[in-house]
C-alpha cells in the first residue's frame, strides 16, 4: 500500500451576478490515508457546506468552476437536498481551470425566490497518482455563480 494523504482545503467564493449565491460551511479537507493498488480507489466525502442563494424576476441557474494550479488529484461536487426550486445537474468533476459548469438548473422565477443545497464533494485518490506526501495537497478555489437560464 502506498501512503496518499489526500487533498487540501476547498476555498469557497460566490460572486454576485443576476442574484446572490452565499457559502455556508467554511473550507473543506478531505483526506485519504491509504491507497492499495488496483481498481477501486478509495474516496472521502464532505457534505459539510451549503450553498444558498436569492433571486427575483428570471429563470436562472448555478454554475460551479475551480483554479486547483498543479492539480494531482480527482475531485467532484454535486447538489443534494435542493429546496425553494431548482434541479441538480449531474456530479462535475472539477478540473483546475476550467470554464464554469451547470450546478443547480431550472430555479424558477418569483420574487423573492430563495433556495439552497448542500453540496457533496467527493475525492478520489488512484495509486497511480502518487501521494501527498510526496506531491503536496491539492488546493482548490471554488466558485459559484448565479446567471439567467
Amino acid at each position: 500500500m502506498k501512503p496518499a494523504l489526500m487533498l487540501g482545503v476547498l476555498l469557497l467564493a460566490a460572486p454576485m451576478a443576476l442574484g446572490q449565491v452565499r457559502v455556508q460551511g467554511g473550507n473543506v479537507t478531505l483526506a485519504i490515508t491509504a491507497v492499495p493498488p488496483g481498481p477501486d480507489p478509495p474516496t472521502a466525502s464532505s457534505s459539510s457546506t451549503t450553498l444558498r442563494w436569492s433571486q427575483e424576476r428570471v429563470e436562472t441557474k448555478i454554475t460551479i468552476a475551480t483554479l486547483c494550479p498543479g492539480q494531482k488529484f480527482t475531485l467532484r461536487a454535486l447538489a443534494t437536498g435542493i429546496s425553494g426550486g431548482g434541479m441538480p445537474a449531474p456530479e462535475v468533476t472539477l478540473q483546475d481551470g476550467m470554464l464554469a459548469v451547470d450546478f443547480v438548473l431550472d430555479i424558477p422565477p418569483r420574487k423573492p425566490n430563495n433556495g439552497s443545497c448542500t453540496v457533496r464533494y467527493t475525492a478520489v485518490a488512484s495509486f497511480e497518482q502518487g501521494n501527498s506526501t510526496e506531491l503536496g495537497d491539492d488546493v482548490h478555489t471554488v466558485t459559484y455563480t448565479i446567471v439567467a437560464q
